[in-house]
């Protein structure tokens, strides 16, 4: 069955002359746009309407992939309404996209505008390519959506793409940092080598035995594993940087009286704790103005 188009649509609380502007000037395009690094303009020939274009996308540092597009016409209304219709490709074979066509439509309301999208691609390499698309294709429509929240927020707020941008990898670097602490600290210390001194602590605060602490300890690291898969899952991810708020202190508290020692140790528990307590509340303040994907409404008549 053949995949269906991406479709994103998103309200701009301005006009349609200015959400045109940041749409079609390529400096300002690129800069919004998570799908390209840069877009170029080619020179058109005199008397042409058809305005030719070239762009590139750094898939990772060292890597880039580069394409070109035509921008096939313009269509206005009578009642203001814009259509720009677009045909994209690239001679890359990194490119999982072989060529593509779609179009951006700008409609003209009492509160702004309504900008959307929908465009499609032929992929190379087969069956093998249409599985890959699988998974290419989700990730295409959320870039896409992202994007156009950047837009709307850069066009309402001011705020320029590079800020909103920033603080949306520092976030989400946050929770990666904190899926790898819990799940090392649940997997390394407690389940595989159920170390000394896990055991000696929990012993310390508990009624157990060292046998039965062991135990524990194992079970308490399957849980700081469950923990950490926790922070992949963005609805959760706000609630656990609340929680981290409130817990940091405790856990601190409660490892220096089961085993003061550890307050002297070279990277102690301390020091981690208190990063880690901080990064929690840096996080949450990086939460409260992060653009979404969700801003956008993914199928025709759909809520956003």
């Amino acid at each position: 069955m053949k995949p269906k188009p991406i479709y994103v649509e998103i309200e701009v609380q301005d006009d349609v002359e200015k959400v045109w502007k940041y749409t079609q000037q390529p400096k300002l395009h690129e800069q919004w746009d998570l799908r390209f690094s840069s877009i170029t303009y080619n020179d058109k020939l005199p008397g042409e309407n058809m305005q030719t274009f070239t762009y590139s996308t750094k898939v990772m540092p060292g890597i880039q992939i580069s394409g070109w597009g035509e921008s096939q016409g313009t269509h206005e209304k009578a009642s203001g309404e814009k259509t720009s219709a677009l045909h994209f490709g690239t001679e890359q074979l990194l490119s999982p996209i072989a060529e593509g066509k779609g179009y951006w439509k700008y409609i003209p309301h009492e509160k702004g505008t309504t900008f959307l999208t929908q465009y499609d691609y032929d992929v190379r390499y087969g069956v093998l390519g249409k599985w890959v698309d699988r998974l290419f294709r989700p990730v295409m429509g959320w870039g896409t959506a992202l994007s156009f929240d950047v837009l709307k927020r850069w066009i309402e707020a001011g705020e320029s793409p590079k800020t909103q941008y920033r603080r949306f990898f520092a976030f989400y670097a946050i929770c990666f940092l904190f899926a790898f602490v819990w799940f090392y600290q649940g997997l390394v210390p407690k389940v595989l080598t159920q170390h000394p001194l896990e055991i000696s602590m929990l012993t310390q605060l508990s009624p157990l035995t060292a046998a039965q602490g062991a135990t524990a300890v194992i079970w308490i690291g399957v849980a700081e594993i469950l923990f950490a898969c926790c922070w992949l899952v963005p609805k959760l991810q706000k609630p656990l940087l609340k929680l981290q708020v409130i817990i940091f202190p405790f856990l601190t508290l409660s490892a220096i009286i089961a085993a003061p020692a550890v307050a002297i140790a070279p990277f102690n528990v301390i020091t981690l704790n208190v990063t880690l307590w901080i990064l929690s509340i840096i996080g949450l303040l990086l939460h409260e103005q992060l653009p979404t994907a969700k801003s956008c409404k993914r199928k025709r008549g759909k809520a956003a």
